[in-house]
């Protein structure tokens, strides 16, 4: 198994790879549902406490595999069973998520994510035997992500109330575990084939408030009082939706990407992107709960289980992309927009703000496209001319 070349011409996801998302997209779905069903219920600290650290799950398995997959992906047999192995462990994970919410119980969910590291460990030494300047870099892959795991079997075993505090010194060793790994030698990635992954995980976490959107309308024919409003969040959710969409896609991704640090960074303040844009979906069943008298929060309090996630997702995408191809116009106008979101709901319309808000800054995107795209095609021409 030896490194790919980061310099491939037309590297795009592979099948297996698309096939691994799949179970990601249950994964995701059950939590945010969990997430939907505790804030409706007023129990808003604990659900977002439980989310969190449920989605770092989900995410870091998947981003893991996906960096791994760009360096190493030789996709023949054993490879492919060691991916399988990894997507198993996912459907334990996702099974788990329910009691992890509600009973604050967290072996199943420890063990699903446990057998998907465990796979990643598989996949490490094998890339370890084969020569060269990164092999050193493998095997410190193995051993790191193996002794993190021990850590989180040894965790079940400790009185509830100590489970918490090594829960986060572990997910802060899963997160140092590349940092230390990459020192002895940068593992090889494929800028263009890395963000199309990313890109592709996107769109699987805005899918959910699709879901949302539909199930508005679902709600609005069963619930006859409602139907103006329930058909007015439907619309203004897929506005939204849409406008997430445009603004994550709006500059060249593979830009951000060109270092070691530059690429920690955008892998890493993904998680707030990819787990604020599952939460906005959860935030839209909480408004259809508000509308058909079935949520405990109050309409205000609702409201920014909306306008939350969506400012941090446009601030997370602004941060780590959006900035360094943008102009001083976008780069006021797209944070300044994002901070406006987040007070939508001391308004009498909140969401029908959002959505105006987001036109408005996608409107400012149209008009100013991204630096590095401008300048591309002023070379391009230049060398047709």
């Amino acid at each position: 198994m030896r490194p790919r070349d980061p310099a491939e011409p037309g590297r795009t996801a592979t099948p297996l790879e698309l096939f691994f998302d799949l179970v990601f997209v249950v994964a995701v779905s059950i939590a945010a549902v969990q997430l939907h069903h505790a804030l409706t219920e007023g129990h808003v600290g604990h659900g977002v406490i439980s989310y969190a650290l449920v989605f770092f799950g989900i995410w870091w398995a998947w981003m893991n595999f996906t960096w791994f997959a760009t360096s190493y992906g030789a996709d023949d047999w054993l490879y492919r069973v060691l991916t399988f192995l990894q997507m198993g462990g996912v459907l334990v994970l996702a099974a788990g998520i329910e009691p992890a919410f509600t009973e604050n119980h967290w072996i199943v969910v420890t063990i699903g994510y446990v057998v998907m590291r465990i796979a990643m460990v598989a996949q490490w030494l094998r890339a370890s035997r084969a020569p060269g300047a990164n092999r050193r870099t493998a095997q410190r892959y193995a051993a790191g992500i193996a002794i993190v795991q021990v850590g989180w079997i040894l965790k079940l075993f400790l009185p509830a109330h100590l489970q918490p505090y090594l829960h986060g010194v572990l997910i802060a060793a899963e997160l140092s575990v590349p940092l230390i790994a990459e020192r002895t030698g940068l593992t090889p990635w494929h800028p263009h084939h890395i963000t199309e992954r990313y890109g592709l995980f996107t769109l699987i976490v805005l899918g959910e408030s699709l879901l949302a959107s539909a199930n508005a309308i679902i709600e609005a024919l069963h619930d006859h009082e409602a139907l103006a409003p329930l058909v007015s969040i439907s619309v203004m959710t897929l506005v939204v939706s849409g406008a997430l969409w445009w603004i994550y896609f709006w500059p060249p991704h593979h830009t951000a990407i060109r270092g070691f640090a530059e690429s920690i960074r955008y892998g890493y303040v993904h998680y707030f992107v990819f787990a604020a844009a599952a939460a906005f979906s959860a935030g839209i069943e909480v408004q259809i709960d508000v509308l058909t008298g079935h949520s405990a929060l109050s309409a205000v309090a609702a409201s920014f289980t909306v306008t939350v996630p969506v400012a941090i997702f446009v601030l997370g995408i602004w941060f780590i992309a959006l900035r360094e191809n943008a102009d001083r116009v976008v780069n006021v106008v797209v944070p300044a927009g994002a901070v406006l979101v987040l007070l939508d709901p001391i308004t009498p319309i909140p969401v029908l703000l959002t959505a105006i808000i987001l036109v408005l800054i996608v409107v400012t995107l149209v008009l100013h496209p991204p630096l590095r795209q401008s300048a591309d095609a002023a070379e391009e021409l230049t060398g047709t001319a």
